[in-house]
């Protein structure tokens, strides 16, 4: 069996901002430092920042007044930005500065009055975080649509007077369509100058597609919590070949691989290369031969880290 390796793959610029964020923080000012909501989705970089003294919370309430805080590579509501402010919390701000991007945005159009759709998955954080950064004092409303089906269904206060913006790390395949829907209904849709989607979740889509034209099944490593990372197994399941989601090698099993001759690997971009080799090492134990890397787009995106921990 032949094992065909996906590049790009694994960690964004926003994530491995994220990380040094938390391990600089570390560094400068010692443990506890205080994580809201997981910084990444990935179990394995979590439990290593735990390891170093990060400690993780779903809420601020939880964290001792004037402490040190991280907010989460997905954004946070400007609710939670004023409750840190009000209980003399130091703040660090992980977001992704393309998820940032979008709340500026959103902030932009809700100053004028619009009404403004978000794309996305309902209960995601940088969902949950975009929404909160709508300031209904303006007289607009924001709307989260998913799918086709809530196009039709939607309700507006004036179609013309609406935008549109999407969450950082969906298909591009199952935006498009949904883009389509609101553009057919709403002829005066304003949308974003650049697109919402970002450059590392497109480009491991696009690695991914390449990799299907070559494999019979498709491993992709990444946390099941991780939207990027469930968008690429989907890849898989409409090319009509088995793609499967793992955390790391522990979680793989043998006969998904029977009377298969070329497995695609991949990770999804809050997963370590370290899971990736581990992962490889397991199909190299049960007969798998690496011979290539399938290359995509290269990336040469850099985040600099908050001006409070460059010192």
């Amino acid at each position: 069996m032949q094992i065909l390796l996906a590049n790009p793959r694994g960690f964004c610029a926003g994530v491995d901002r994220a990380i040094d964020i938390v391990e600089r923080a570390l560094e400068l000012f010692g443990s506890p430092i205080y994580v809201r909501h997981e910084v990444v989705h990935n179990r394995h970089v979590v439990e290593r920042l735990r390891g170093l003294g990060a400690v993780f919370v779903e809420e601020l309430d939880q964290v001792p007044s004037g402490a040190n805080v991280i907010f989460s590579a997905h954004g946070v509501s400007r609710a939670v930005v004023d409750a840190a402010a009000e209980r003399g919390l130091t703040v660090f701000d992980a977001t992704c500065p393309l998820v940032t991007k979008v709340h500026m945005e959103v902030q932009r159009y809700a100053s004028e009055g619009r009404d403004v759709i978000l794309i996305g998955h309902a209960g995601h954080p940088e969902v949950e975080g975009t929404m909160g950064r709508f300031d209904t004092s303006f007289g607009g409303k924001i709307h989260l649509v998913q799918n086709v089906a809530d196009v039709a269904a939607l309700v507006v206060r004036d179609p013309e007077r609406l935008a549109f913006v999407t969450q950082t790390t969906l298909s591009m395949d199952d935006t498009t369509q949904i883009v389509a829907a609101l553009r057919e209904r709403f002829a005066h849709l304003a949308t974003p100058r650049h697109e919402d989607i970002c450059y590392a979740t497109q480009n491991r889509q696009d690695a991914v597609k390449k990799l299907l034209e070559h494999c019979d099944v498709l491993v992709v490593i990444g946390s099941r919590s991780s939207s990027n990372s469930n968008r690429l197994r989907e890849l898989a399941e409409r090319a009509g070949i088995s793609g499967y989601l793992v955390d790391g090698p522990e979680e793989l099993h043998r006969e998904w691989f029977d009377g298969k001759s070329t497995v695609g690997v991949t990770a999804g971009a809050s997963a370590p290369e370290l899971q990736v080799q581990q992962v490889i090492e397991c199909l190299r134990s049960w007969g798998g031969e690496v011979s290539r890397e399938v290359a995509g787009r290269e990336e040469k995106v850099y985040f600099s880290l908050p001006r409070e921990l460059r010192r």
